[in-house]
């Protein structure tokens, strides 16, 4: 194990955004690397401070970026008055909250505890954020995060309060970016996900990380996308397919305040200023809402097989949450056996 531990922390890569391989995942691959008490992937961690001019040069491109898309967005979104003024309500909100954000924010961008921006994928919004203990005596669990925000609005930098009080737990956590609506529909942003997820399974180890425990949580959006994810991922690897990872990898699927039956909020989406037209364009379409219902996913004759594969499923929800209903919590709980855990 000192070997092991010694092997987690190799040299520095100057720049944080070299793509760097995903690993194909396999049995007998890892227990190669297991026996050989090799953990760092023959991956170079990134390093603690990236330059300031890199930094702004990212921030540069990602501000063009997020402008653009706005613009597109706003074409979808024309001038109704339901999303303007929850987006009114959402702005004096963040400004009441605004000193506690930027006390988050000061922890984001400067503190040695957080890599930020780690490539895994070749799409602009393949990045994850590390939130790492200060302990790196030995392997921490982990914990794979997919922030919310409506499909449109979702951003890792989310998860930064989350990463910074787990990791004082001696917990990592990888907060997952995705491609959000319009510069990507749901497929896209659950095939961002599973190679988020593909990337923590296979190298967070030379970051210090246990890969034998992973878990997968997600919250609002980043909750029906991780869900999507799991269950994309059970089916594939049920039917045989090439992964580049598994789900028996994932310890567990936590869920925070998700919708899990897209064919039940359509109505409850539009009313709150998501336009049916809109969501329907992020689903693809009113034909593939059951694809992309977990709910109705699992309930299916074809999922039959895939349920053993599984981890272990824990919702949360709110009973006051009126983004989500409560009443949407429901994933599955019967087929062969319980598949799943509920908590309110």
């Amino acid at each position: 194990m000192a070997e092991a531990a010694g092997d987690r922390r190799p040299a520095a890569v100057e720049d944080a955004n070299i793509e760097k391989p995903l690993l194909r995942w396999s049995p007998s691959s890892n227990m190669r690397r297991r026996a050989s008490g090799d953990l760092s992937l023959g991956l170079s961690c990134p390093s603690r401070r990236p330059s300031f001019r890199r930094d702004v040069g990212h921030a540069a491109a990602e501000t063009y970026r997020i402008t653009r898309l706005a613009l597109t967005l706003l074409q979808y979104l024309g001038v109704g008055y339901r999303w303007m003024t929850k987006f009114l309500a959402l702005a004096c909100y963040a400004i009441l909250l605004m000193p506690g954000f930027l006390q988050v924010g000061y922890y984001y961008f400067f503190s040695t505890q957080v890599r930020r921006s780690i490539v895994y994928g070749e799409q602009p919004r393949n990045r994850l954020d590390l939130y790492l203990p200060k302990d790196s005596n030995e392997p921490k669990p982990v914990v794979a995060f997919v922030t919310g925000g409506a499909w449109i609005i979702g951003y890792k930098a989310w998860g930064a309060l989350l990463g910074r009080r787990l990791a004082e737990r001696d917990i990592i956590v990888a907060c997952i970016d995705y491609r959000n609506f319009p510069q990507g529909t749901i497929s896209d942003m659950i095939t961002d996900a599973s190679e988020g997820i593909s990337f923590i399974c296979n190298n967070i180890a030379s970051y210090g990380g246990d890969p034998h425990r992973v878990y997968l949580m997600g919250q609002s959006a980043g909750a029906h996308i991780a869900a999507c994810t799991l269950l994309e991922q059970a089916i594939k690897e049920a039917a045989g397919e090439s992964i580049t990872w598994s789900v028996s990898q994932i310890k567990a699927y936590v869920g925070l305040s998700g919708g899990y039956n897209m064919l039940n909020l359509v109505d409850h989406f539009h009313e709150r200023g998501l336009y049916r037209s809109i969501f329907l364009s992020i689903m693809e379409g009113e034909e593939n809402l059951r694809r992309y219902s977990p709910e109705v996913v699992v309930r299916g004759s074809s999922f039959r097989q895939a349920i053993p594969l599984l981890p272990y499923i824990i919702l949360f929800h709110g009973t006051a949450d009126y983004s989500i209903p409560s009443s949407a919590r429901v994933l599955a709980i019967d087929a062969e056996g319980s598949v799943g855990h509920l908590q309110t």
